[in-house]
């Protein structure tokens, strides 16, 4: 992407780096670039429905202060000016979160979780919370507060889930940066269905204070959405300040070529071949850049876990956020309800059973990087469905349950691996994404391969055809 392209854009299709570019040369600031998504988000929301709720007086407010610091010439950031969106699983002060549930209607958090404090510290404009499914538990973005989420390739499609709102809002054009968390893929895969790149961080790579309760321990972590990579390095590089030192982010190219493993099935788990084609294609791509690339079966841990321990752990993971609120089923939708039951029915013996099974998936993914420096996967395992189905009913002909879309994601959860979506390219007009994970405190390396596959390969696809 030129600067001399970029200067013919709407400053609602710049990225947070391009806008901060913008900034410095003095082609737009702070307050009209807020104007600028604000009208954008007035096109957009009834087609997309992805904001669950807009701070116009606070990111104004913000705003102004930030334009009177790049006056100055005294930004705070790379993200001093830039707008942001917030999913609504994440407490921002001043804003409702409410979970997408009825049961979280009233719930205004008095603090800021502490990856939005340092977003603000370095002088990024919230500009509202993101839609969210009921309690972020589910594959697809419809709530009983907010309604249904629609993606913008296509609105009749979903844009997966849980942060199906951030990815719609960032992918038609409001806000340049999306935050939002990733249980078991709820960063990638929607990503992956509009077109984004996201990080999902390594366990405590960006550290978390003041947030709502922990519905799946040790494996939720806040993330980046952008559309480029140089926006997640921005945003990670802010979120992650709280330990100096501890994250570094990439400041060169690849010192070497990488050793990719790359799984194209699990367990022979259904793919849609189209998605396995331009995933297929990514590899070769991947190959002339100088990787070496192999394909590989994955540990049937990895199954297993999907399987067996993923459905107890969010069940009981649930059972346990809403111990405290004995009436939350009656408030609660059926798809929430049924699994807050289920959860509730389990036993201890099954959690130790599930907990088992991630130590030994832990196990087996350690063995991979005796050999390989990351692993390649598709981010889903479909391309994006009717929006108001809670999943595709069945993949390559073969019918499959709720998760049977998300095989390829909720092993780098349990395990707490980073890992990065990126592009991988398009089928029948719909973006189709990647997956790249690392080892532990890989998130330099993962973007810098990132930052390689968009020199050379593009960023995200062309915008949505409307309006």
């Amino acid at each position: 992407m030129s600067t001399a392209t970029l200067h013919d854009w709407p400053v609602w299709q710049l990225g947070a780096h391009d806008l901060h570019q913008a900034y410095q040369e003095g082609r737009t600031n702070p307050v009209r670039a807020l104007q600028a998504h604000l009208d954008r988000l007035e096109t957009v929301q009834p087609i997309v429905n992805a904001m669950a709720w807009v701070d116009e007086p606070g990111a104004r407010a913000a705003a102004k202060a930030s334009a009177e610091r790049w006056r100055r010439g005294q930004p705070l950031s790379a993200l001093d000016g830039v707008p942001i969106t917030v999913k609504d699983n994440i407490p921002v002060a001043g804003m409702p979160c409410r979970w997408g549930s009825r049961v979280y209607a009233d719930h205004w958090p008095l603090r800021d979780e502490s990856p939005v404090a340092r977003l603000r510290e370095a002088g990024a404009v919230v500009l509202g919370k993101t839609t969210v499914p009921e309690f972020t538990l589910l594959g697809h973005t419809d709530s009983p507060l907010t309604g249904l989420t629609r993606n913008p390739w296509n609105p009749s499609l979903t844009p997966g889930g849980s942060s199906g709102g951030a990815v719609a809002a960032l992918a038609a054009g409001v806000g340049a940066l999306a935050i939002g968390t990733d249980g078991g893929g709820s960063i990638r895969r929607p990503a992956g269905f509009t077109g984004l790149c996201g990080l999902k961080p390594g366990w405590g790579t960006v550290p978390r204070r003041d947030g709502l309760p922990d519905t799946l321990p040790e494996m939720e972590v806040v993330g980046p959405m952008g559309r480029r990579v140089l926006d997640l390095v921005h945003a990670l590089e802010a979120m992650a300040g709280e330990r100096p030192g501890a994250w570094r982010g990439p400041r060169h190219a690849l010192a070497a070529p990488q050793r990719i493993a790359y799984w194209r099935h699990i367990a022979g788990r259904p793919i849609d071949p189209r998605v396995l084609a331009v995933c297929d294609a990514a590899a070769q791509q991947l190959r002339e850049l100088g990787h070496t690339v192999v394909e590989a079966d994955a540990p049937p841990e990895v199954d297993a876990f999907n399987q067996s321990a993923w459905p107890v752990i969010s069940a009981t993971g649930l059972a346990h956020a809403l111990s405290d609120r004995p009436d939350a089923a009656a408030q609660m939708g059926p798809a929430m309800a049924a699994l807050l039951a289920r959860g509730q029915a389990l036993r201890a013996t099954d959690l130790a059973t599930a907990q088992a099974q991630v130590r030994q998936l832990k196990a087996a993914t350690q063995g991979l990087w005796a050999t390989h420096d990351l692993l390649l996967t598709p981010t889903s395992a479909a391309l994006p469905w009717p929006a108001a189905d809670t999943h595709p009913a069945e993949i390559d002909g073969q019918p499959v349950d709720g998760r049977g879309h998300a095989v390829f994601t909720a092993f780098a959860n349990a395990t707490g691996l980073p890992a990065l979506a990126l592009p991988a390219g398009r089928t029948h007009g719909l973006p189709v994404g990647m997956q790249l994970v690392g080892r532990p405190g890989a998130e330099a390396l993962l973007l810098a391969l990132g930052l390689q596959w968009e020199s050379t390969c593009g960023p995200c696809p062309a915008w949505p055809l409307w309006p």
